[in-house]
């Protein structure tokens, strides 16, 4: 439907005249109207006037300007009937439909073009039956016609719903076309005559001519009426569309328009703050990708996903994400590896300068370096060094990467329980970032930096998967030039990377991992080496960190042993670091006052700094039988710990105290059990066995001790108990022991051996094949230990008691 409510209140707003929605009795009298049968014909083109609807028509031709102000001057009467063909200019009665409607001029307007519209209403309709003059205009003998309208009983209540249903229809199309004015339903609901509706219905409706000419030519107002609804419902029906498909395109425009709009504000504001746009930064980064050494698939991968970003709009979250990922690749030092200085002489001196002993890992270093030297090209090692807290093995990372002239990382695993820390998050994920391995790598700037990979050992393992079997790849030589990231995507070369991992246990490490490294033993430190490395070393750092001069203050080496026995009880030197720190703070603080103090440190002076000293390591004076001295390893280094036992009246009952663990238990079974079985080689009587209760006890109860290696000393301490027989004092053994009596080796020799001598042991018993590991340690540091080997229990007997 369109309607021209608007454009007709304009056209009459300055007339007096006013134009009627006619009521029913109106609207009968006006079609009841008697016209002369000759009156001016108007043929008009695109329009067809109804009976009691007004309309604006625009006439152009001269014959029918002429009519219309000569109608205007009289009556203001004419037929009014439409062409048959709009494109002829003098239609004759053949080019004219034959029934047309009388109409009333109401105003009449000259247009600046020449031509003249009039506003008229229609009255009744006509039937053309012939033309009687051409000029000056045309006119025309027409014979009344009667819209037949008589409805009774059920056919009345029909009609009556059928104009209800047609008005409804009507204001429903109106509210659903945005192009009508809201004053055409107020006009649809105030027309009460019947014919007017439908005729107004009818004459809106956006039909062509020829069948808006079938609706006027229809005799009953009843078929007239629904032939209107059925083409006012398909019309709402394509309205309703329509409006469906226009309000969902609109969405997505609006949506995108307001996108693009923001998009370009924030353009033109990142380039007046002197940023830059997007598509510059695609541009940068296309040519920061131009000068990357990478690989032909690598190069092919990252235009690939630079032409995603391309295609991304930037206001998604996907862009960011995607630019992150981009950036990464461009970070990352693709086959760029920092020159190697080959100069063993120069490696061996930094190494030296940094750390003293510690020959094994220092010297696995310079044969790496010479290697590498020879043949231009080689995998790098794995490097596992392990030993005791304290004794530098993360330290000695950054020594290494200062020798061979590379960057030094260090990746703490210590607590790791998530294998995303070590492969990373897939970039599809909110948050994802790589893995700690690529962002090492990324912030080396190198792909062959030293890497320490510290506390190797406290990996743990949770619902998110095990790292220690992700590091399976990182780490083995064979795998590692094709390590794959899950945020990275692409495979990445770590065989040139030097990975030296850290570790206080190997127990922990898993077996396959363990496999993969090659394993270097870094023990504790002898109180000779101790006093090396605090001279040369821990000193001169903690008067350099506290702002003090060398010559402000002086400790000797006998006050530094003192240091070293009577303060710590360590395998490294970590703890003995902290005492230097009071002892130079407390020289700050004297100096800062301004008071006396003497440089030179005497042992007085350390000890009213740093107190009374701790209770010394020393073997018993062995003045009851049952009591031995055995020899431990534990996580901070070697100890000593003492074995004691005691017979009371029973039946042979053996009690084991102390928080031993079961390997400890059988140890000191298989020992009971052996006696048992060889008493008479001990002098024990049968009877004292018999009627004897076994009470074994190891000191510090708090204290969780396991093991094997306690073994000859609790069989010492029961044939010690049952002969009544002291063991020598200053006496310490340590080896594991058989049903058959062999004597069996034990590890961690070096440790125990620094204990004992820490303690003031004089002689220690080991077996056999322990002597391999006596040999690797420095004799100066055993010197004053005597050590006997032995194969057999009878033998460790006859030695200690």
């Amino acid at each position: 439907m369109k309607f021209d409510i608007l454009s007709l209140d304009q056209v009459m707003q300055n007339d007096s005249e006013f134009v009627p929605l006619l009521s029913q009795d109106e609207e009968d009298r006006m079609m009841n109207e008697t016209f002369p049968s000759i009156l001016p014909l108007l043929p008009v083109r695109n329009v067809i006037l109804f009976p009691g609807v007004v309309i604006p028509i625009t006439a152009g031709r001269n014959k029918s300007i002429k009519l219309l102000q000569e109608a205007q001057r009289t009556d203001k009467i004419i037929a009014v009937i439409t062409q048959k063909e709009i494109n002829t200019d003098d239609p004759q009665i053949d080019d004219l439909h034959r029934i047309g409607t009388i109409g009333r001029i109401l105003k009449l307007l000259k247009m600046p073009d020449g031509s003249s519209m009039v506003i008229i209403q229609g009255i009744r309709k006509f039937f053309l039956n012939t033309i009687i003059e051409n000029e000056p205009y045309l006119k025309a003998e027409v014979t009344l016609l009667e819209d037949k309208n008589t409805v009774s009983g059920k056919n009345k209540e029909h009609f009556d719903a059928l104009l209800e249903s047609l008005r409804e229809t009507a204001i429903k199309t109106i509210h659903e076309n945005p192009a009508i004015p809201s004053e055409a339903s107020f006009a649809i609901k105030n027309i009460e005559g019947s014919t007017l509706l439908v005729n107004f219905v009818a004459s809106n409706l956006e039909l062509p001519l020829t069948e808006k000419q079938e609706l006027l030519e229809t005799e009953n107002l009843t078929d007239r009426a629904s032939k209107t609804l059925k083409y006012l419902n398909v019309e709402l029906q394509k309205i309703t569309l329509k409006n469906s498909i226009q309000d969902k395109v609109n969405t997505d425009l609006n949506k995108q328009q307001r996108e693009y709009f923001l998009h370009q504000q924030m353009k033109t504001i990142q380039e007046e703050l002197g940023g830059v746009s997007y598509e510059a930064e695609a541009e940068e980064m296309r040519r920061k990708s131009a000068k990357k050494k990478w690989d032909k698939s690598v190069e092919k991968h990252f235009e690939k996903e630079l032409n995603r970003l391309v295609r991304t709009n930037p206001q998604t979250p996907d862009y960011g994400v995607q630019r992150n990922y981009l950036e990464l690749m461009l970070d990352l030092p693709w086959n760029n590896c920092s020159k190697d200085d080959f100069d063993i002489n120069h490696a061996e001196k930094v190494l030296n300068k940094d750390h003293f002993g510690l020959e094994d890992v220092k010297e696995r270093i310079l044969e790496y370096l010479a290697v590498l030297k020879l043949k231009g090209d080689m995998k790098s090692p794995i490097i596992c060094l392990y030993g005791p807290p304290g004794v530098g093995k993360t330290s000695l990372g950054r020594s290494i990467a200062s020798a061979l002239g590379r960057k030094y990382i260090r990746m703490s695993l210590g607590g790791l329980h998530d294998e995303s820390e070590i492969r990373g998050h897939r970039k599809t994920y909110i948050g994802a970032m790589p893995g700690r391995i690529i962002q090492s790598i990324k912030k080396a700037g190198t792909s062959n930096p030293v890497m320490v990979l510290d506390e190797i050992d406290k990996i743990s393992v949770s619902g998110h998967g095990d790292p220690s079997s992700a590091l399976l790849e990182v780490l083995d030589p064979e795998q590692n030039n094709t390590f794959h990231d899950n945020f990275l995507d692409v495979d990445y070369d770590l065989s040139k990377v030097l990975f030296i991992a850290t570790a206080n246990s190997l127990s922990t490490i898993q077996p396959a991992l363990l496999d993969r490294m090659e394993v270097i033993d870094i023990s504790g430190y002898t109180v000779e080496e101790k006093v090396e490395i605090a001279s040369k070393y821990l000193i001169p750092k903690q008067i350099a960190e506290h702002g003090l001069a060398k010559k402000d203050i002086s400790i000797g080496k006998k006050e530094l042993e003192f240091i070293i026995q009577a303060y710590t009880r360590e395998s490294g030197v970590r703890n003995l670091e902290r005492k230097i720190a009071k002892i130079v703070r407390n020289t700050a603080l004297s100096i800062t006052r301004g008071a006396e103090y003497i440089k030179k440190l005497s042992k007085a002076r350390i000890e009213e700094i740093l107190g009374p000293p701790m209770m010394p390591e020393e073997s018993e004076t062995n003045k009851v039988p049952g009591v031995v001295t055995g020899l431990a390893w534990t996580q901070v280094g070697g100890d000593i710990l003492f074995i004691e036992s005691i017979l009371s009246k029973g039946k042979g009952v053996l009690t084991m105290t102390g928080n031993l663990g079961n390997v400890m238990k059988e140890s000191a079974t298989i020992a009971l059990e052996y006696i048992k079985a060889n008493y008479k080689k001990f002098g024990i009587e049968q009877k004292k066995l018999e009627e004897s209760n076994i009470h074994i006890h190891v000191p510090e109860g708090a204290t969780p001790k396991d093991g094997p290696s306690a073994g000859i000393a609790m069989l010492t301490s029961l044939v010690s108990s049952f002969t009544g027989k002291k063991v020598k004092s200053k006496w310490a053994m340590t080896g594991e022991i058989t049903l058959r009596g062999k004597v069996l080796p034990v590890g961690g020799i070096k440790e125990k051996i620094l204990a004992a001598k820490r303690a003031g042991i004089t002689d220690i018993i080991l077996c056999e094949e322990n002597k391999k590991d006596i040999e690797k340690i420095n004799p100066e540091y055993i010197k004053g230990v005597k050590v006997h080997y032995v194969t057999q229990m009878s033998e460790v007997i006859d030695l200690a008691i």
